[in-house]
């Protein structure tokens, strides 16, 4: 009996011993991912106290919608209590946000829709026998801007192991993308276009067993077709706008392929959205031509060249520096005659566009219309005439503009005149001052760009101020951004993506919506490390970037991809998407709580698909025909897969995982 007695005082007091409670916020955010900035233990957002409704809490988590943070309990928690609201700091803005709470799959609370100022509510979870807790923050389907969001006085109390942060379970990076025939297939854009008398470089795309050889039938009068590598260059001679149907051909030892590529010459370019790669997301402020060099040399030797992947794009940094004590970021800003000095990194641009033009790629640059970049180093302003000339010059074949330093009232300093004609219309209507303010840097430069001889994609970067998409066309742009940077997080890349809905309106063949580049594979801004973007949530990126018609651009170092990433950037039905000559950016048809349903019309009249899952449970999501404007029966084929799933009458519903996309195409049977 005394043994007994003593076992049992040993028990209870263990069991008091092990029983706790432990803030939210002291566990450790690092796995916390949202949708801007970063979490903030015990402040807001913006690092201010943490304020709701009037009253200040002292502990808690900042955040910012879409917003999610998993919790392992080992089934030895108790209780989870929290308030949750909308921070004061933006009250008076528009953002509004969405608190739940999942308990092993089960949704066990939700807020409801918050804004800032509202009376926060009250949480009170049992999580008794609970593994995985969620804490999830939604935009409320009307985008990130704004929402920031706190759970304050979060706290878990527990009887056994102390929870911790991260996620319970590992997804599998599935590669769903077949490998590609030996035969021969020709892949990429089916269309594309050029000014007249301009210079013109395409290599046709074609998987298959090499040696490979390449023919073309009707090529306009002054281009010509490397037989061995497929490359076709030169320029049209013909100065009429007219349309030429070019038979492509490719050959081996297994058999041959032939597909129409048609030469639109006129006025546009960018007829299909630009597919490539940046140096930002993965080099950042290191950049150099060897770099970028080996950069060109992987888009080829990876094969991505193969699937239509054409641009190799330096970002900022190749400037000298306003003030820094790095020897390779120093020298003259500008020569005598006013025009640019790359730094001692780019010591030879003329060699460096050679050497990507050679292997059948294009070339990008990166400037900013105020005096300095992002990066503080020499931009463009007060001599835009100078640097195009420069970038046409040196054989670039596209531009990046980023807004960073410009500011409307140095339009009085300048010493070099110019002119923003393209302005006059808008002017004359009547636009607001800061609305014209905004465009004007982007008509001056577009004004420098048409006085070369080359062809130079224009690209916007300015964020999505005033409403870009609604008129970078009209000045010129080929594309825009139309939000803030993108990063490696579900919450930042889910809530750019789906944000774009309406956006469908302002975009085609020549001008397209850009949400930012491509964050899988290596990524870092300098620093590298595996995307944080789960395997789902990547192929959500690929497939809803390519429903968009965005400008798909690699953000990491190409050098080091692995089989997963090439999975993800070389499924030619997938990019076919993005790259139909239709150019209908896609739209979101139906949405029922965390379940999306978005569609775009292809140039054969078929739909391609896409039926997204943002929750973070598994469910199934229902395309509807009645939602999609069809009748009758429709083919479906699962584009990541590659196969064909079957015909069906009114609707077709499939399980999709949680942050997951079926990606599909509808065809009407015969």
């Amino acid at each position: 009996m005394k043994t007994w007695r003593l076992g049992w005082s040993v028990l209870l007091i263990a069991g008091w011993a092990a029983a706790g409670e432990v803030w939210v916020a002291d566990l450790g955010l690092a796995n916390m991912t949202q949708g801007y900035g970063s979490p903030q233990k015990n402040q807001s957002v913006d690092k201010n106290p943490l304020k709701l409704a009037g009253q200040t809490y002292a502990h808690g988590v900042g955040t910012h919608a879409e917003s999610l943070f998993e919790l392992n309990l080992l089934g030895e928690a108790d209780r989870f209590t929290a308030v949750v609201g909308v921070d004061d700091e933006v009250k008076g803005q528009p953002g509004s946000v969405e608190f739940k709470v999942t308990a092993d799959g089960k949704e066990v609370f939700t807020s409801g829709l918050k804004k800032a100022g509202m009376e926060p509510s009250k949480v009170d979870v049992d999580l008794k026998g609970v593994k995985s807790l969620l804490l999830e923050v939604t935009d409320a389907g009307d985008g990130i801007d704004f929402d920031h969001a706190d759970w304050v006085e979060a706290k878990i109390t527990y009887h056994g192991a102390k929870p911790t942060a991260g996620p319970a379970h590992k997804e599998e990076a599935v590669i769903l993308t077949p490998k590609p025939p030996a035969t021969p297939r020709i892949n990429g854009t089916r269309i594309t276009g050029v000014r007249p008398g301009r210079e013109f470089l395409y290599t046709v795309a074609a998987t298959g067993e090499r040696p490979m050889t390449f023919a073309a039938e009707k090529l306009p009068a002054g281009l010509k077709l490397d037989p061995n590598s497929g490359i076709i260059t030169g320029s049209v001679t013909d100065r009429s706008h007219r349309t030429y149907e070019v038979l492509l051909k490719a050959s081996n030892a297994r058999g041959k392929a032939e597909r129409v590529l048609k030469i639109v010459v006129g006025d546009k370019i960018a007829l299909t959205p630009p597919m490539g790669w940046n140096s930002w997301n993965c080099f950042a402020h290191a950049v150099s031509a060897e770099k970028v060099q080996a950069a060109a040399k992987a888009m080829v030797e990876s094969g991505l060249i193969q699937h239509g992947w054409s641009y190799i794009n330096i970002d900022d940094f190749w400037e000298v520096h306003k003030d820094s004590k790095d020897p390779t970021l120093q020298g003259p800003h500008r020569g005598a005659d006013g025009h640019i000095i790359p730094n001692p990194r780019f010591p030879n641009m003329k060699g460096l566009t050679a050497y990507v033009h050679g292997l059948g790629l294009k070339i990008g640059l990166y400037s900013s219309p105020g005096p300095w970049t992002c990066g503080e180093c020499v931009a463009s302003f007060d001599h835009e005439e100078l640097d195009a000339q420069d970038y046409a010059a040196w054989g670039f074949d596209y531009l990046k503009y980023d807004w960073c330093s410009y500011r409307p009232n140095m339009e009085k300093t300048r010493t070099r005149p110019v002119s923003c004609a393209a302005m006059a219309k808008f002017e004359k209507d009547g636009a607001p001052a800061k609305l014209l303010d905004q465009m004007r840097p982007y008509a001056i430069m577009r004004a420098a760009l048409d006085k070369q001889n080359r062809d130079i994609l224009f690209s916007f970067c300015q964020y999505g101020m005033g409403d870009v998409w609604k008129w970078g066309e009209a000045l010129g742009g080929n594309c825009w951004r139309t939000t803030g940077d993108i990063t490696d997080t579900w919450g930042s890349m889910a809530g750019i993506g789906f944000g774009q809905a309406g956006h469908e309106l302002y975009a085609g063949p020549g001008h397209w919506n850009d949400p930012d580049m491509l964050v899988v594979g290596q990524v870092g801004w300098g620093h590298l490390h595996p995307s944080r973007l789960t395997p789902n949530e990547q192929y959500t990126h690929i497939s809803l970037w390519c429903l968009l018609c965005s400008p798909l651009l690699i953000g990491c170092d190409m050098t080091q991809f692995d089989d997963f990433t090439l999975g993800l950037l070389t499924n030619d039905e997938v990019l076919e998407v993005n790259q139909d000559p239709l150019g209908q950016q896609a739209g979101r048809v139906s949405k029922e709580g965390n379940l999306e349903v978005w569609a775009k019309k292809m140039e054969d009249g078929s739909l391609a698909v896409g039926l997204f899952n943002r929750g973070v449970i598994a469910n199934r999501v229902t395309a509807k025909w009645s939602d999609l404007g069809l009748t009758g029966k429709q083919r479906v084929r699962d584009l990541w897969r590659q196969t064909d799933i079957g015909a069906f009458d009114g609707r077709f519903e499939a399980s999709v995982p949680r942050h997951g996309v079926l990606l599909v195409r509808l065809w009407p049977t015969r």
